[in-house]
């Protein structure tokens, strides 16, 4: 990041290459259309070439660039819910989703993760997919380090319920 910053044409070829994979799953995991998720991690590209010299050498990349996917995100949301209400409804548009009777009984994990809380599902995301660091996932969420064990420990119990296993019961019972 620091060559990126210095101008060096190479690192920052290299940094996109190693880091588009995981900011595209990402991308991929909080939206059903792949288009969707092209142009997020397109316009993710071009925040942090404008903002490149906000980085401040020595400090951990990940949590930077992935704050700035995450406004990125949130942007985007905003802007496709606006532009939800300006739109006119077409009558007679149906979905073409496959039915739960043509899928297989294994979950599927993108639909498990969109029945959690969107702050949930962002710690998981960054936790699990992404594999930052509880303090890493701190920074990019501007968030305390408490608040996403919480945040996960919460997502967890929620997947497993949601998966039909039985959470653990952590009241001590008095004789």
């Amino acid at each position: 990041m620091e060559a990126y910053q210095a101008g060096d044409h190479a690192a920052a070829n290299a940094l996109i290459d190693c880091l588009s994979p995981a900011l595209h799953r990402y991308f991929s995991l909080h939206s059903a259309d792949r288009r969707h998720a092209d142009d997020l991690l397109q316009e993710t590209w071009m925040r942090i070439h404008k903002a490149r010299h906000t980085y401040r050498p020595g400090e951990p990349v990940l949590p930077w660039l992935y704050a700035i996917a995450r406004h990125v995100r949130i942007d985007a949301f905003r802007r496709r819910r606006s532009d939800i209400y300006e739109q006119p409804l077409t009558p007679g548009v149906e979905s073409s989703a496959a039915s739960p009777e043509t899928r297989s009984n294994v979950p599927d994990f993108e639909m498990l993760l969109r029945q959690l809380p969107e702050s949930q599902r962002e710690v998981i995301l960054m936790l699990k997919v992404s594999g930052l660091s509880l303090e890493e996932t701190a920074r990019a969420t501007s968030s305390s380090v408490g608040s996403v064990k919480q945040k996960a420990h919460r997502a967890y119990e929620k997947l497993r319920s949601l998966l039909g296993k039985p959470t653990e019961n952590r009241k001590v019972e008095a004789l």
